[in-house]
């Protein structure tokens, strides 16, 4: 097995196309093993030279909504009314506990981005409460 580490973009190409050429390749054979490797030291690559910020709860919210195609009525149905989901798209009120819960519960949206703290109208920072 030749694998040696990704420095340069160059590199990185050409482990992108060594896993496409490996990709499928039957977990614990030599190809498989290679496969899993090379998809490591590309994430780590890929970390180190174009990281991923993280949405805050708000961002991540829309995000979930815009990918499954639902409307404000859908998180008013969740968190309680559609004047508390519009308060809370508009940053003008934080989430509260409750609100991360049930999006957690019914949304499956993970529970520690929800109560990251996030900029909410007024120029605080609000976490969950």
């Amino acid at each position: 097995m030749d694998i040696r580490p990704i420095r340069t973009d160059e590199d990185h190409r050409a482990a992108l196309a060594a896993i496409d050429a490996l990709w499928g390749a039957p977990e614990g054979t030599e190809d498989g093993d290679k496969l899993d490797v090379l998809a490591t030291l590309v994430e780590a690559y890929e970390n180190i030279h174009w990281p991923i910020e993280l949405l805050d709860p708000v961002e991540t919210i829309k995000v979930h909504m815009e990918m499954a195609g639902l409307k404000q009525s859908a998180l008013a149905a969740v968190i309680g009314s559609k004047a508390r989901a519009s308060e809370v798209l508009n940053r003008k009120r934080g989430l509260t506990l409750d609100m991360v819960y049930k999006l957690n519960k019914e949304w499956h949206l993970p529970a520690d981005i929800l109560v990251q703290p996030y900029h909410v109208d007024g120029g605080s920072t609000r976490a969950a409460a």
